[in-house]
């Protein structure tokens, strides 16, 4: 035991999730113990700084890597740019009417959303409803004035994105169309696995599954109200909402939920 090897010292203890390296960051640190001249443990002091890691205080192994994303920075783990490059790539589902309109709601503190899902699983947590799929790149286009992005409404975290910083990312890291000569695609796409397409074709088929077994209904309002409530966590990060009842943009991040990652 380290304790007994280091008698009259003190010994911390790092959350598990941190793997960087070099020494951990004060917030990765949970506290420290001191042991005795005898090498027996004689005081435990906790870390005030401390970050609970999305592992250490228990939410479920994530869905997809948007859904990882939002998790790591809204423990302090992940910067909140991997969100939004996460999200750059992703197709998400969400709610629509009969006649193929985006259905929309409020989060908890009143704001106007268009709630999203980012896998199979989350969609099917949120209700059997009427849903289509499509790239994040290709819905901003038809998001109402005023709404802001839900992700993952009745997940263990969810989060508001704000569609400006969403679309500067987008301008950023999304590819151009028609940008790559013939023959560069093509070696791409030769160096491209049957693996990994395997892979990904799966991954777009499940969520399709599931929107095709959702169901129209006209409680489509009163679902989402209640996975709204359900949701066990609401954050902030930089570029989204700065408080769960202000949005704002170009928010700092908050000490103990939103900062980045070393």
């Amino acid at each position: 035991m380290a304790a007994e090897s280091t008698p009259g010292h003190w010994i911390g203890k790092v959350d598990p999730a941190w793997r960087g390296e070099g020494p951990p960051p004060s917030w990765a640190v949970v506290g420290r113990w001191r042991s005795g001249p005898d090498g027996a443990i004689q005081e435990w002091q906790e870390n005030t700084e401390y970050r609970p890691s999305p592992e250490t205080l228990g939410w479920p192994e994530p869905t997809d890597p948007v859904d990882a994303a939002v998790q790591l920075a809204s423990t302090g783990y992940g910067p909140a740019e991997d969100v939004y490059r996460s999200l750059v790539a992703a197709e998400v589902a969400f709610w629509v009417t009969g006649d193929g309109t985006p259905l929309t709601g409020v989060a908890p503190d009143g704001t106007p959303v268009l709630p999203v899902y980012t896998s199979a699983d989350q969609l099917r947590h949120a209700g059997r409803l009427l849903a289509e799929v499509r790239p994040v790149v290709d819905l901003l286009p038809r998001l109402p004035e005023a709404h802001l992005l839900y992700i993952n409404p009745a997940s263990a975290v969810s989060m508001l994105v704000q569609t400006e910083p969403l679309r500067e990312a987008i301008a950023t890291h999304a590819p151009a169309p028609n940008d790559t000569p013939a023959a560069e695609a093509t070696t791409e796409a030769e160096a491209t696995t049957e693996a990994e397409a395997t892979t990904e074709a799966e991954a777009t088929t499940e969520l399709a599954e599931a929107t095709t077994e959702a169901e129209a209904t006209t409680e489509a309002h009163d679902v989402l109200a209640e996975a709204s409530a359900e949701a066990v966590e609401f954050v902030s990060i930089p570029g989204m909402d700065e408080s769960p009842r202000t949005p704002a943009d170009g928010a700092e991040t908050p000490g103990a939920t939103a900062g980045a990652g070393a």
